[in-house]
């Protein structure tokens, strides 16, 4: 099914136009613009409960926006059923826990939704599969099931699962927070890596580190709103809002 798509005029690979999404009396996005260009790596950070993790969750539609638009790669976000579906594949998705099948192998959790949604035959899903828990690391980990596994280990699996369904961009919330100090690194290397394999992603996570050396653009969110975005360069180094010079005062020990 690889049709030749006719080459885009822009670059963007996401467009955000005036959302708008409440929690009951809460305004948890207030009319974000945001554009993504195709192969960007986007670091979203700022205080907690200032919109992050429900503006990636927007993105793929786990989050239902109030008003505005959301366009992905030309179309606009469907609403349900079928077109959700395809879309979801095509938006891959790592969440704070792992949400791996606990009944099912490390390797089985890679290939399901590869034949049942992309519809792959097992050999080809099951080799694929194989090629990215390597990718990841974890490659003689695929006969266990995942309660047999460190966090860190399960966290590159449910990378591996996403990239599995050959996604044209990666939404990360927060990979890392429920992590031991210890095994934060290696998932942030998987996700370096992937950066520079070109793959578009957006990145909600507190790790500054990660933040400057992996991003294109820092975009700081607070109170729902986007306060700034910026090169990492600029944003760590002169920030122009007192917001984020607050911010980065906090988390920054010198």
């Amino acid at each position: 099914m690889s049709e030749e798509n006719p080459p885009r005029a822009t670059g963007d690979l996401v467009v955000l136009s005036d959302v708008n999404k409440h929690f009951g009396a809460l305004h948890v996005l207030q009319s974000i613009d945001l554009t993504i260009a195709r192969g960007e790596v986007v670091v979203v950070i700022g205080p907690s409960g200032g919109g992050k993790s429900t503006l990636c969750r927007a993105i793929n539609r786990l989050e239902t926006i109030d008003s505005g638009e959301i366009v992905i790669d030309g179309k606009p976000l469907p609403a349900e059923g079928r077109e959700l579906a395809a879309l979801r594949a095509d938006v891959g998705m790592v969440f704070q826990s792992f949400n791996l099948f606990a009944h099912k192998t490390v390797l089985d959790n890679v290939t399901l939704g590869q034949v049942k949604v992309r519809k792959k035959d097992k050999k080809a899903a099951d080799e694929r599969a194989r090629r990215l828990l390597d990718r990841v690391g974890v490659a003689s980990q695929a006969e266990k099931y995942p309660a047999q596994l460190s966090g860190g280990q399960q966290q590159r699996v449910a990378i591996a699962r996403a990239l599995a369904m050959d996604p044209k961009i990666m939404l990360f919330d927060e990979p890392t927070s429920a992590l031991d100090p210890e095994m934060i690194n290696e998932v942030l290397e998987v996700m370096r890596q992937l950066a520079r394999d070109g793959m578009t992603m957006v990145v909600v996570t507190h790790e500054m580190g990660f933040a400057r050396s992996a991003a294109n653009r820092v975009v700081f969110m607070a109170d729902g709103r986007i306060v700034e975005e910026t090169t990492p360069a600029r944003f760590f180094s002169n920030p122009s809002s007192e917001r984020a010079k607050d911010f980065l005062s906090k988390i920054l020990h010198h």
